[in-house]
């Protein structure tokens, strides 16, 4: 009887948690949903494997199967039916019963739970470390973190098309990761390995298959062009971005130099116009007065 007392006293106090988290959320404009399993599938999984009974860290379950509406993205109940089963399994433990494992899939470092959701609710709530679970792992070519957002897994599954699509991976093992901060950005560096093959087909006048193309893009376009921002530090110019996001500004920024005068800069030179041009203020007008030195232009003043 304690216990069922107890339960009903924490589960009120959970649902006014559980409102002021979604007000929070709300407030700081931020997602306040699971990871739905779904989406990680679009990740291209290669196949799947038993890991057994582990202990696994209640804090990287944040997805689900098929229950990911029912739960905020802190794993507690949002329904009244939801709290009223977490309520029961409180009285439960409060008494004395061990409650069973649960079934999860490993993505990455990540879980997401397959059955036992109100278990994990239970033991989120309670501030429980660690808890057991029937492990299946799943091999995909871009892990996801507990941190991960629905944005986050929906940019690493444009990841995971991208690579298989290139095999950029297994053509070049030392190639770094492409991450992305804005969603359909992948499709544009199929572009541009479609672009580089098709004029390195016409200089050299024969067929350049499609892994050729993709090696030749990423050795001699894009890792030169990400070497060239890192020399600038140019990404500290940009937080938020990543380089592979300041990679397409400055591809853009030298085609158009390209069109306005006539003649290709290369990686460094367009990544050094990009930063004078789109820099920070003080770093333009420091750009600009190089350029008057460098072309001996004299400025008149008027006294």
């Amino acid at each position: 009887m304690r216990g069922h007392l107890q339960a009903e006293t924490e589960a009120e106090r959970l649902e006014r948690r559980v409102k002021l988290l979604e007000l929070l959320h709300r407030l700081r404009g931020e997602p306040d949903e699971l990871l739905p399993f779904h989406q990680a599938l679009a990740l291209r999984p290669k196949g799947e494997h038993h890991l057994g009974l582990r202990t696994i860290e209640v804090d990287k379950v944040v997805g689900s199967v098929d229950r990911y509406e029912d739960f905020d993205r802190h794993f507690l109940p949002k329904t009244l039916h939801t709290l009223e089963r977490w309520k029961r399994l409180r009285a439960l433990q409060l008494e004395g019963v061990e409650l069973p494992p649960i079934e999860v899939y490993q993505v990455g470092e990540a879980y997401f739970v397959k059955d036992g959701h109100h278990r994990v609710a239970l033991a989120k709530a309670t501030g429980q470390k660690y808890m057991d679970a029937y492990v299946i792992a799943l091999d995909v070519p871009v892990p996801v973190e507990p941190g991960d957002t629905l944005k986050d897994l929906i940019l690493k599954a444009e990841y995971a098309h991208f690579l298989e699509q290139t095999r950029l991976k297994e053509l070049v093992p030392d190639a770094e990761e492409i991450r992305f901060t804005a969603l359909g950005r992948y499709d544009l560096l199929l572009d541009h390995i479609a672009t580089r093959r098709y004029f390195k087909g016409l200089e050299e006048g024969r067929e350049v298959s499609w892994e050729e193309a993709v090696v030749d893009w990423y050795q001699n376009l894009y890792r030169p062009t990400v070497e060239a921002i890192r020399r600038l530090g140019l990404l500290r110019d940009f937080p938020g971005r990543t380089e592979a996001d300041l990679y397409l500004w400055v591809m853009d920024h030298r085609y158009f130099l390209a069109q306005e005068l006539g003649v290709d800069l290369g990686p460094e030179g367009a990544a050094r116009s990009y930063e004078a041009r789109f820099g920070p203020r003080w770093k333009r007008l420091g750009g600009w007065l190089k350029w008057l030195f460098k072309h001996s232009i004299q400025i008149p003043f008027d006294f």
